[in-house]
């Protein structure tokens, strides 16, 4: 619906007194042309529509060339001027290094990979195909074995840089074999852009959807009113299976230990756990209180609360009684100052979050969900209960926690 009548106003509009709602929005005028905002509504619910409000027919979007040609330095303000990337130095993506990338997939180049919206335009979703996730992957200067954990981040159709005015931050967690096989991080410095793995794949993604979803154009398809530094990379961490004593995450939602799974998740983001007001430094560190806490602090409604443990802590919290993420789940569930040694979760119950295995809702095929997907997508709020994944290393007891809900979870071997 391209010729749709728009209204704008001055906004935000929440936490205004009645007064203030009625002089800066009803009686105020629209912030674009400057006329006075109720007599324009009444304009755009009366007046004929115009020739070209009536016209149809399908909107047709401009590839451009196949190819460009020019100096790397020329190509590069080229691509900069474009808005083809994320304002870093980019990989040149030349046929021969597209070729390369594509090698590592038994896909088709043309094959359609996803169908992306980042919420800024009704109705109106992007296309985009192997090849182009491909030179995406090239611009962040993956290697080519990380392309399938590249395609299938890509197939989930979900954007890393969303519309909303909140900032939100989009991530993934990685289980299973191929975490040693392309070399991702989940020892020191696991949360950060510390393994070229876990740096390229998020920044491929981030260009996948730019160049495929038209997201992260600022004023259009990115209204983050102070933006998230999170942004810049998403974030992939892979989790530290060997060092954790609980299950694996991705077996938590139902895959078998060893399976090559990525679960997305988006969110506020996180941050150092020393930050929350209800966290406490002494000698008898109770964790799952502070878990819980924070927990009922941060409006857990929303996308629920999410907990990265390094090793040591999460020991601390399986000696606090807690041998799964799902019997920690059902404890904070229950009423506050419920000590946690007494905590002992009906037999057969169910806890919320990471603790259950994930419904079995993933759309099949591709162009809109992922193949082999479980869990839902990122359609909506409602986080719920606590997301546990462990990662990093034992040399001190830091740990972070914030905002992300887990969305849909793909096998990552389907796009090998």
């Amino acid at each position: 619906m391209p010729g749709i009548r728009i209204q704008y106003f001055r906004g935000p509009v929440w936490a205004k007194t009645n007064e203030q709602l009625k002089k800066q929005i009803v009686e105020g005028n629209n912030p674009i042309t400057g006329k006075p905002v109720m007599q324009e509504l009444v304009e755009h619910l009366t007046k004929p529509l115009t020739a070209e409000e009536k016209r149809t027919g399908e909107l047709v979007r401009d590839m451009g060339p196949a190819t460009y040609t020019g100096t790397p330095d020329e190509l590069q303000q080229l691509f900069l001027e474009k808005r083809y990337t994320d304002f870093m130095p980019i990989i040149l993506p030349t046929e021969e290094k597209v070729a390369e990338m594509l090698k590592e997939t038994s896909h088709q180049p043309d094959e359609q990979l996803g169908r992306m919206n980042p919420g800024s335009e009704a109705g109106e979703n992007w296309t985009y195909t192997v090849k182009t996730a491909a030179i995406s992957a090239v611009m962040a200067g993956a290697k080519p074995e990380y392309f399938p954990v590249i395609l299938a981040l890509g197939s989930t159709s979900s954007p890393a840089l969303n519309v909303s005015d909140n900032g939100f931050a989009a991530g993934a967690v990685i289980n299973g074999n191929i975490r040693d096989e392309i070399g991702l991080n989940y020892d020191v410095g696991a949360v950060g852009p510390y393994a070229h793995a876990n740096t390229a794949i998020g920044r491929a993604w981030n260009l996948l959807s730019i160049n495929g979803g038209n997201c992260g154009k600022v004023g259009t398809t990115y209204m983050g009113t102070v933006g998230n530094a999170q942004n810049a990379l998403a974030l992939i961490i892979a989790e530290n299976e060997e060092d954790s004593p609980f299950e694996p995450f991705s077996v938590t939602r139902g895959f078998k230990k060893g399976e090559n799974i990525a679960t997305l998740l988006t969110g506020w983001g996180i941050l150092s756990a020393a930050n929350w007001r209800v966290n406490r430094w002494g000698p008898d560190m109770d964790y799952p209180q502070i878990i819980k806490d924070i927990h009922e602090q941060q409006n857990p409604g929303l996308f629920g609360t999410f907990v990265v443990l390094s090793p040591p802590i999460a020991d601390f919290v399986r000696d606090a009684g807690f041998d799964s993420v799902a019997k920690l789940n059902e404890w904070i569930s229950q009423p506050a100052n419920q000590p946690a040694a007494s905590a002992q979760p009906p037999a057969g119950a169910r806890a919320g979050g990471a603790g259950a295995q994930a419904g079995r809702g993933g759309t099949s095929g591709r162009g809109g969900g992922a193949r082999g997907g479980r869990g839902g997508g990122f359609g909506g709020f409602g986080g719920g209960g606590v997301t546990l994944v462990v990662t990093g290393a034992s040399n001190n007891n830091y740990w972070m926690i914030g905002g992300l809900r887990p969305g849909q979870s793909v096998n990552i071997d389907e796009w090998r």
